[in-house]
């Protein structure tokens, strides 16, 4: 990509989102590699997680996920990344999906910006925690038309994004609508669409009603694919999972038909492999 309008993409095409990279293997989520491989198997976005060190670097990790993928193997690893030093977290590794170390190391989140600025959109998880560094190093960069902020609909985080987020696009992720977008039409915030989560298709969130209304006052809508635990679906079944093991028509392809215009993912390469093939990716 050479230039960034998430509106003007979206209109021509499904923005494929990659969940905290391409990963599998001996390639650990998170990581630079991942990232790389992502926008290799075509992403439009990843997605990253982001705490901060004790010395106050922003890091790439997701908070409270030290142990599950960074283990120490046998042993309870309780640290948690905020009280470490940086010159501590430069020596850690990544573990594979069978606890085995790897080679890959932990990124800062100014080393991802380095890495990616001109290539890809970016969607940074977990903004509400460290709002004012996420904002400064995102101007600092030059990178406000790549990145993409997204909170749960709190009025003291749409506070939080009216301090520090000026002029970065931002979703709130919403489960039912109780008048969010409404009031995001008239705050001080670059809202550019809305994230939804539900376990019913017959949810309000879900309808194309909905969808119609955001897209009338010139909105995008994120779905998600991707599962966190099966007993709490995010997109009421119509998932990864469901994709690759019985039809794609049944998870991406729904998806797509239902009209969002970004689908997160686990699995980059197959979604974007079906919708390319089946003709849903690129609108008409």
């Amino acid at each position: 990509m050479t230039s960034f309008d998430i509106k003007k993409d979206a209109a021509e095409r499904i923005i494929i989102v990659a969940h905290r990279g391409s990963c599998g293997g001996n390639i650990p989520c998170n990581t630079m590699a991942a990232y790389e491989i992502a926008v290799k198997h075509g992403a439009d976005m990843i997605e990253v997680d982001v705490s901060k060190s004790a010395d106050g670097t922003l890091w790439i990790l997701h908070p409270k996920m030290e142990y599950v993928h960074l283990n120490y193997i046998g042993t309870e690893f309780a640290q948690r990344l905020p009280d470490m030093h940086d010159d501590e977290i430069r020596r850690l590794r990544y573990v594979s999906a069978d606890r085995a170390y790897t080679e890959w190391p932990l990124c800062t989140l100014d080393e991802v910006f380095d890495r990616f600025k001109g290539r890809c959109y970016i969607n940074i998880d977990k903004f509400w925690e460290n709002p004012r560094e996420i904002s400064d190093a995102i101007r600092a960069h030059g990178m406000e038309e790549q990145i993409i902020a997204k909170t749960s609909p709190k009025p003291e985080l749409f506070d939080i994004i009216e301090e520090y987020g000026h002029g970065i696009q931002y979703l709130p992720i919403l489960k039912k609508d109780e008048g969010v977008h409404e009031e995001l039409m008239h705050r001080n915030i670059r809202y550019v669409g809305a994230e939804v989560v539900y376990a019913d298709e017959n949810a309000y969130v879900a309808s194309r009603e909905f969808i119609d209304k955001l897209h009338g006052d010139g909105k995008l809508v994120w779905a998600n694919a991707i599962l966190y635990n099966y007993k709490v679906p995010l997109a009421a079944g119509h998932s990864d999972d469901v994709s690759l093991v019985k039809d794609p028509a049944l998870g991406w392809g729904w998806l797509a038909d239902r009209g969002y215009d970004i689908i997160q993912t686990d699995w980059v390469l197959a979604m974007a492999k079906y919708l390319e093939e089946s003709g849903k990716r690129y609108r008409k």
